[in-house]
């Protein structure tokens, strides 16, 4: 019968030595699990690193065949109030492990969407039951977290995963899953996760429902993503004063392929840090993406707000001529 299991889920690992681009916090983790005792932990770092996988790894390997018993993982952005602490939490932490573990493990994701006061009842649960249950908070903005639940946790900072692990997964899974692709596929699918393995994946994913032939093209389109070179294109045109060619190329990407502004914005930022360039044009222009980032977070016309970026882009390399 066939899988259909989404790729994400299907290839997430099942041991902490199956993560990828983790090293160091893999072989901390895994002494936890030698020396049979755990401290509270706070997981810190951008989507799709591994944190999730690390929690419930870590689990099946402490609890072995009852593990789903003695984990539970709570998504804290669902119900971020207190009553979600003081219920469902409090409830999981006092009740007495089950089979042969001395402890049970609760999985607080996404913590930093937590208000305050519920996070200070937390903090009072994670001392009352420490005896029971560890905590594992996982969270993008640890400066979201209170200190006095910081100062409870061992804190491990996940960073984004080096383009080595991302090419080594994808062709892993293309291989098992009998997919042709390209060098040049790959390249584009870790330039479009920056560090995303989720991101990675699901680009993968997606372009093998297509065809199993697998080509940078259809990777870029499936992935409503401009290509470097578009972008270089872009600033080209517009450093060199060529208005007129830059709102022609924006106005194709932004409705003919359908990229959205924000991820544009990022690209251009992407390939503007690396450009050789005099230091106070390119600290204008960084400023000019900010500006336009934060006027379209704030509701305004996208398009009107993109044209402008372009036209600040010729006004600034024309001032500094």
């Amino acid at each position: 019968m066939e899988d259909h299991t989404i790729w994400i889920e299907k290839y997430r690992p099942l041991k902490l030595t199956d993560i990828v681009g983790q090293d160091e916090i893999v072989e901390r983790l895994s002494s936890y699990v030698k020396s049979g005792n755990l401290p509270h932990l706070l997981f810190t770092g951008n989507a799709g690193v591994g944190k999730t996988t690390a929690a419930v790894t870590l689990a099946r390997e402490f609890f072995k065949d009852s593990w789903q018993l003695n984990f539970r993982e709570l998504n804290a952005s669902d119900e971020r109030g207190i009553d979600v602490v003081r219920n469902q939490i409090k409830q999981f932490a006092r009740t007495t492990p089950l089979g042969e573990a001395t402890f049970k493990i609760l999985f607080l994701d996404e913590a930093d969407a937590l208000t305050t006061d519920a996070q200070a009842a937390l903090r009072r649960t994670m001392e009352t039951y420490a005896q029971t249950c560890r905590f594992i908070l996982s969270c993008n903005y640890s400066s979201k977290i209170i200190d006095p639940i910081q100062s409870r946790c061992a804190i491990y900072r996940f960073k984004p995963l080096a383009p080595v692990a991302v090419k080594e997964e994808v062709c892993r899974i293309a291989l098992h899953e009998g997919l042709s692709i390209t060098t040049e596929a790959v390249e584009a699918i870790i330039y479009i996760a920056q560090g995303d393995m989720r991101k990675a994946i699901n680009a993968l994913q997606g372009a093998a429902i297509i065809s199993s032939a697998i080509d940078e093209t259809r990777v870029y389109a499936i992935t409503s993503t401009a290509r470097p070179d578009e972008i270089e294109d872009l600033m080209k045109l517009a450093l060199s004063g060529d208005f007129d060619g830059a709102e022609t190329l924006l106005a194709s990407l932004l409705h003919e392929r359908g990229i959205a502004p924000n991820e544009l914005i990022n690209q251009c930022y992407r390939a503007l840090v690396q450009k050789p360039m005099d230091r106070g044009l390119k600290v204008e222009l960084i400023d000019h993406l900010g500006e336009t980032d934060f006027r379209l977070s704030e509701g305004s016309n996208s398009d009107i707000q993109m044209e402008a970026l372009i036209a600040r882009f010729v006004l600034s390399a024309q001032k500094c001529r």
